[in-house]
Order: structure tokens, then sequence, then C-alpha cells
């Protein structure tokens, strides 16, 4: 991998594993074993798919980016362990009041600086997510999405947009428009649906995904988090169908579990 490239490796969920400069980050760590379970009184999550990679492999890690705390869906058990050994981690407010330690907590549009191996700088913004439909705060929690900015000149800029667990609504609109710049977003999909709080999805559907990915117009995207978990209504298939109806298949890139897949700047940088 040579300096100015871009690597995403897919853990499993919503675990990505970005590399940039020598910078390692985390997105909401899931590592542990295909057929745990997880039980809040009548909500039930279980995990069917087994990590791509062992959690001791993807270290050092420099910052974790934890959307949320509250669900083992994007922080089980073997992930939660792994959060005093990084360098940071960057959530909600209230998750950063829980976990403590290294935890640094941002209110949505506040911003914070990773400090790379060479001295340079990333900037991290926190974005607006709503973890399901109007109202789903009480029961979901407070949730966060995130934007890195990699590069300090306006020549070398790559921002990269994280939704974190959200449905499409005003608050990921607000990010398109705040940055239109944006080159890789990083979708949470699956429609996630718990018996529990109703029928409607937790997360992105393919309708939602189909309106981020026209939002975010110049941007490759990444989907993650449509698998690996029985709570997940929809899948791979039904994305890459809707991606197609919508004549946005040549955009989508889909990461192999554990495969490492490198974007190189100057196709990140058309647009």
């Amino acid at each position: 991998m040579t300096h100015d490239q871009l690597r995403l490796t897919l853990i499993g969920g919503p675990t990505l594993l970005i590399e940039w400069r020598g910078l390692r980050l985390l997105t909401d760590p899931t590592f542990d074993d295909a057929g745990s379970v997880f039980e809040h009184g009548p909500v039930v999550l279980r995990k069917t798919a087994r990590p791509a990679a062992d959690v001791r492999s993807v270290e050092p890690i420099h910052a974790v980016l934890l959307s949320h705390d509250q669900h083992e869906d994007n922080l089980d058990v073997a992930g939660r362990a792994l959060l005093p050994r990084a360098g940071r981690v960057i959530t909600t407010q209230a998750g950063a009041s829980r976990l403590g330690g290294n935890a640094v907590g941002l209110p949505t549009w506040a911003t914070t600086d990773l400090t790379m191996p060479d001295g340079t700088t990333v900037n991290v913004a926190a974005t607006p997510a709503r973890h399901g439909p109007i109202g789903i705060e009480p029961f979901s929690g407070e949730v966060t999405g995130f934007v890195l900015t990699l590069g300090s000149s306006a020549s070398d800029v790559t921002r990269i947009y994280i939704s974190g667990d959200t449905v499409w609504f005003e608050g990921v609109a607000e990010v398109a428009r705040r940055f239109p710049d944006i080159r890789v977003a990083i979708l949470h999909l699956g429609a996630a649906k718990l018996p529990a709080l109703g029928n409607a999805p937790l997360t992105m559907n393919s309708a939602d995904a189909v309106a981020a990915a026209r939002a975010f117009e110049s941007a490759v995207i990444v989907p993650v988090h449509y698998q690996g978990w029985a709570h997940l209504s929809q899948g791979r298939d039904d994305f890459a169908s809707a991606f197609a109806r919508a004549g946005l298949e040549a955009r989508i890139t889909w990461l192999e579990p554990g495969i490492p897949a490198v974007m190189e700047p100057a196709s990140l940088m058309k647009g």
C-alpha cells in the first residue's frame, strides 16, 4: 500500500478497519463469535456470522469511531474489551459519560483532531443520526455519525462519511449539503427491525440507501452492517437490486469480509 492509498477492511457487521498514511481507525467494534445472543427484556439480538478477523489481529488502533455504545450489534463484549487499548474512543456525549477512560464525546457538528503517526492531523466531525422513526430516541438512545477529513490542503483533501446506525432523514441530508465533496460514504444498511419496537426500520432500508447515494452524488458508496445479525431484514441482494434499479450500481463498492479494498487517491478526487 502506497503512502496516500485508503484501505478499508470489513470485519463484519458495522466493523470496518480504515487505514490511511499509517493511521488505523476502527468503527463500531464487534468481535464476538457467531451464535452470541444478547437479551434486553423483549429485545433480543442474535449474531449469525463470525468476524472476519480476530480482535488482536487488527491492533494497534489509534482511534475507535463508535456510533453508539448501547447496542451489542455495534459494540459487543469483545469490542468493548478493546476500547481501553485504543488510543481514543470518539463517540456520543452520553456514550463517553458511560464509558469513561479514553472516550471523548462529541455533540453534533463538533470536531476533534487525530494526530497522525507522521505528525499531521485528521479532522473528525460528529454528524446527525436517528436510529429509527421520529420519536425513537427514548428507546434507541443517542447515536452519531462521522465525517473524516483526510489531508491538509485543498488539492489533496479526501472526506469520508460514516453514517452510523441511522435511517435517511433531514439530518443525513444536511450532512450532504454541508460536505458536498464527500468522496466515500460508508452507509449502515440492513433495515434493522425489532418486533418489540414495531415494524419500522431502525437503520437504512433500500429506499433510504438510494436516497443517501443520490445525496452524496460525488461519493463511492460502501455498504456495511447489512449482514451478520438476525434482526437485519434486508441483505446485499436487496440493496444491490435497489441500486441497480436506480442506475447507481457503478458507484457501489461491496467489501468482502477480511479482504482489504484499496482506493487510490486520484480516483477519490474525481467528481
